[in-house]
């Protein structure tokens, strides 16, 4: 028997359970981000990216799609960064302009990483452990891919576009 839409007791203390976590996790790392390295959590994002591709280098419609950013933001946030020597943009022989992580990014994110990861094992995979970590990630894998099938079809094509 198909159940209604809403969340009964148990399913409802469970997901505010979850949005109370990430939101505390996520506003925790963040201001030990800005705090200590004068970095957001934007900067982290974009330079992860960056300094995980093979060339330290990628074009800005594929930042848009591994953070899941729409085109506006990402403009705005590349140019903030741009003018803080973190990245350069450069021309290419497409109309997107490649996203070069800089000397000064590059720095800035191996000084911050450690401490971040730090972070995440303390306050998050230590306090899962190997067994719910697993589950997790399965979990959320099944719900990523569960999103995107759903936006195959039913999503506007800016979106779905950011899953794919």
């Amino acid at each position: 028997m198909a159940k209604g839409p809403w969340l009964d007791d148990d399913e409802q203390t469970a997901w505010r359970s979850y949005l109370l976590m990430n939101k505390t996790l996520t506003t925790h790392l963040e201001r030990h981000l800005q705090r200590e390295f004068g970095m957001s959590n934007s900067d982290f994002e974009i330079l992860v990216n960056l300094s995980e591709s093979e060339s330290g280098r990628m074009r800005a419609f594929e930042l848009g799609r591994a953070t899941q950013w729409e085109k506006s933001r990402m403009s705005h946030h590349l140019s903030r960064m741009e003018k803080r020597g973190l990245i350069r943009k450069e021309a290419c022989d497409s109309r997107y302009p490649e996203i070069v992580i800089t000397d000064e990014g590059l720095a800035a994110i191996k000084a911050c990483a450690p401490a971040h990861a730090a972070r995440v094992r303390e306050f998050f995979v230590d306090v899962l452990g190997p067994d719910r970590m697993v589950a997790l990630g399965e979990a959320s894998d099944e719900i990523v891919d569960t999103i995107g099938k759903h936006c195959e079809s039913n999503c506007p094509p800016e979106v779905s576009g950011l899953l794919t």
